[in-house]
């Protein structure tokens, strides 16, 4: 028997004996990211409905709403140290029914129907990638990272992802139907498995979790008539800004990856930003005297240190 296996049963038992909260009365800030949380997965849950239905205006107003609080929750629970093993998890839970399995279902029954089995394939592709992409983000431990990768998640997060795969709706309201053909219909296909594929990779993506950290002065009027405005444009024009919205994140893919890859080079730079050290040399005594074919006559020297710099 492998001596790891009694050594995991042990630790999942230990793990399961854990309280989820560590006091025995509950804070009331404790429960409000939650209900966010709850009322995000309501909206999910109704959006399932509306597709099933056809109403396809109600069943994306349901997902947006619901990516709206999944952006305030964690942000709130930070705000009021309110977070918890429970809210985790029930974030994950939430984010799996809301942005996987209503974007899918939503797509399947506007148009990827029609394709029978390879259409029902590629939705279940997408649906199983988000649960596969919470659970890894569920595992992996940030502590060790550095700070400036923070700001980069890997792989497409599920609330972009689903925003991103209903695309081809937005198309169709701005009179661009991708159903109209098998071709473009193979195209939808194509372009759902792809972003499900996103999810599970390791392309680099901005977070923006440092940008909530600090901004300047001369930023916060025009960051709140930037957000009105956007808000606006919303409730306006919904398929128009969405689709901006969607293909201006596709654009930027590869503008993320360079970025990331120009940090992670001038970060794994050893000894990067070291200053030159100056090393001072005692003065020669009268019996040591310096010989005459030494043209240096200074008691010191500076020295810089350069990293990867051999001795000659």
């Amino acid at each position: 028997m492998d001596p790891i296996v009694p050594q995991l049963e042990k630790h999942t038992r230990r793990r399961r004996r854990r309280r989820m909260f560590s006091h025995a009365r509950i804070p009331v800030r404790m429960m409000v990211p939650n209900f966010f949380t709850l009322l995000g997965l309501c909206a999910g849950l109704t959006s399932i409905r509306m597709s099933i239905e056809g109403r396809y205006d109600f069943a994306l107003a349901a997902i947006v709403f619901a990516a709206l609080l999944d952006g305030l929750d964690g942000r709130i629970a930070r705000l009021l140290k309110a977070s918890s093993r429970f809210g985790a998890e029930l974030d994950s839970l939430a984010d799996f029914v809301n942005f996987g399995v209503a974007p899918a279902i939503m797509i399947f029954t506007w148009g990827l129907g029609e394709h029978r089995s390879l259409g029902w394939i590629a939705v279940m592709l997408f649906a199983l990638a988000s649960a596969l992409r919470l659970a890894r983000s569920n595992t992996l431990i940030d502590d060790g990272r550095p700070k400036w990768q923070s700001d980069f998640f890997m792989g497409v997060p599920t609330p972009a992802a689903a925003i991103l795969v209903l695309l081809p709706i937005y198309l169709g309201h701005l009179g661009l139907d991708l159903r109209a053909s098998p071709v473009l219909l193979n195209f939808v296909l194509a372009y759902v498995t792809l972003i499900g594929l996103l999810m599970v990779s390791i392309v680099p993506t901005y977070s923006g979790k440092l940008l909530g950290e600090r901004i300047g002065r001369e930023w916060v009027l025009p960051l709140f008539i930037l957000s009105m405005m956007a808000v606006a444009c919303l409730l306006t024009y919904p398929y128009a800004t969405l689709t901006i919205v969607s293909v201006t994140y596709l654009l930027a893919l590869p503008w993320t990856w360079k970025r990331f890859r120009e940090l992670e080079q001038l970060n794994a730079v050893p000894g990067a930003g070291v200053a030159p050290v100056t090393v001072t040399q005692p003065s020669p005594s009268p019996g040591n005297a310096p010989s005459t074919d030494d043209t240096s006559s200074t008691s010191s020297r500076v020295v810089e240190i350069r990293p990867g710099e051999q001795k000659r």
